[in-house]
This record gives structure tokens, sequence and C-alpha cells, in this order.
């Protein structure tokens, strides 16, 4: 039965759980959730149908993916204060063959965040940006990144005034502002990591995480980091960002990509991390932008002490 095929993936989550450090390990990681998510429901059809072992070999798979993704959905987190105010972050890989500028809008009308964050965003819609980002009048842009079939540009965009840092190092592709809110002065980072091994060398996406710390240590203040990072936050480059920038991530549940799959099956490598000065009120997905990645749209406030 295909349970039976599923164990050995529940053999690779206890590699995860184990912290081996290997890239076959980890680009598997990446999809705990949604074989969770698969596991669980065939072992529900094994016990109607009354076929004992399967069932059961299937409930302790589940369990183990459960223990994997776990960090994943709910992370640990300060608290937040009640009494600060809330900024709403939107955040996107919009897809830089992505040219329907009006569903982009729509979806970021439909959102109403303070602080817009786009990735990959491409030529067309960067052509029309006065119309894209009505309302928010702030903005900072990366260096536009030449890509195999058209140019992109990452994009922070806020309601509220917002001062351009220095360019990011090398090899990291990144956009960073600093924003006024009504939480004082709040750093916002857009990034782009690279895709995993075997798509691109492993150290590719380590490496680039390493500059991000950089970019993070000459930061004063709250940090929020929000992008595509072609890593869930429990797989290594996740633990990397929690463990070596000092970041903390929102949950990760529902997945934001594939954006043709139900978002339940989904891997989310669209993620949001900030530090941990700052607290996640709420996190849900956006409306669809045309894009292969789902919108995030967080709800950030301040840590209670």
């Amino acid at each position: 039965m295909l349970v039976l095929g599923l164990i050995p993936v529940a053999g690779i989550a206890a590699l995860v759980l184990a912290g081996v450090d290997n890239r076959a390990v980890d680009l598997l990681a990446q999809f705990t959730a949604p074989v969770l998510i698969a596991t669980a429901l065939l072992t529900v059809v094994a016990g109607m149908l009354r076929t004992k072992v399967p069932a059961g070999l299937g409930a302790l798979a589940s369990l183990v993916l459960a223990l994997a993704v776990w960090p994943q959905w709910f992370p640990k987190a300060p608290a937040p204060d009640p009494d600060a105010a809330i900024i709403r972050v939107y955040s996107a890989n919009v897809f830089y063959l992505n040219n329907d500028t009006a569903r982009i809008r729509r979806s970021i009308e439909a959102a109403d965040a303070d602080v817009v964050v786009l990735i990959e965003l491409a030529s067309d819609p960067a052509l029309k940006i006065d119309q894209l980002l009505e309302g928010y009048p702030h903005r900072a842009a990366s260096m536009r990144l030449d890509q195999t079939r058209g140019p992109s540009r990452s994009v922070i965009a806020s309601r509220w005034p917002l001062s351009v840092r220095a360019d990011p190092p090398d090899g990291l592709h990144a956009v960073t502002a600093t924003v006024r809110t009504p939480l004082g002065p709040v750093n916002v980072v857009g990034v782009h990591l690279t895709r995993p091994w075997p798509f691109q060398h492993s150290w590719g996406q380590i490496s680039q995480t390493m500059a991000l710390n950089t970019v993070v240590e000459g930061l004063t203040g709250p940090v929020v980091v929000a992008g595509d990072f072609n890593s869930v936050s429990s797989a290594r480059i996740g633990k990397q960002v929690q463990r070596d920038i000092g970041l903390r991530p929102a949950p990760g549940f529902p997945g934001t990509w594939p954006g043709g799959l139900p978002s339940a099956l989904g891997v989310t490598i669209d993620q949001v991390y900030a530090s941990p000065d700052l607290a996640f009120v709420s996190r849900r997905l956006g409306r669809p932008t045309g894009s292969d990645h789902r919108p995030v749209v967080t709800e950030i406030t301040r840590a209670s002490n």
C-alpha cells in the first residue's frame, strides 16, 4: 500500500529531528508538511478499511512527521503587547514573468497593509509602479536582477515615510529600508535566496544567509525580514536564520508554494521573520497575484516584556 511507501519518508523526518546536516535531508525536509497531511489522510483510509498493520505504520509515520513539522507550524514566539500598535505587512513573490499588474494590485488592496514587500517584480508592473502601489508613496527598490527570461526587482513600499539603507553585500538579492511606524523606526528587509540543491549548490543558500546576517547586524532597532527564502523555517536555512541571526518566524501554515495546489498541501518557503522585540499577532495568505507563490499577510506588534 501507499502508506507503506511513505514509511521511509518518516525516517527522513527522524533525521530532520535529529539535526542531521545533509543536503539531501534538507531538500526532503522542505516537504514534511504536505507529506504529513497526505500520510494522515491515507492512514485514516487504512483505518476505515480496517487494515491494522498499514494503519498502525501510517499512524507512527504521521507522529514522526508531526514532530518534524511542529516547529514550522507552531514556532516559539514572544507574546504580543496588547497595548501596542499593530503593523500589517504584505509580502509576496509576484514572479518575474507575471505582468498582470491589475491582479497584483487587487491582491495588495485586499490586504490593506501598511508595508508592502514585493519580490521578483516584473518589467510591466515596474513600469506601472504608481498604479500598482497607489497609496504607498514611500518606496525603496533593489538593483535590477536579470533573470534568464526577464529582469526583476524587489521593492518595499510604505504608507509611512522610510529611509533607504545601503545596498546588500554582493551575492545577496535584497532591499532594506527603515520605516517610521507607530511603533517607532522598524527596519524592513525584503530578501530572495537562491533555490536549494540540486538546483543550486547548497552553499549558495548558506552563504546568502550569512550575508543576510551581515545586513541585520548593521541595523539598529526592530527588524522584519520577509521574502522568498526557498526554505521552510524548520529546515537548515530556517534554523540558520534563527540560530545565527536571532530572528523568529511567523507560523508556517498553510503553505505558499506552488500556488496551483491547495494551500494546505503547499510548502511555506515564503517566510516572514522578526527580531525578538517584535511579536506576530496573526498570519494569513493573501489573494492570488497570478504568481506561482501565494502572498503572506502578517500583523506585527511590539513584544510584551
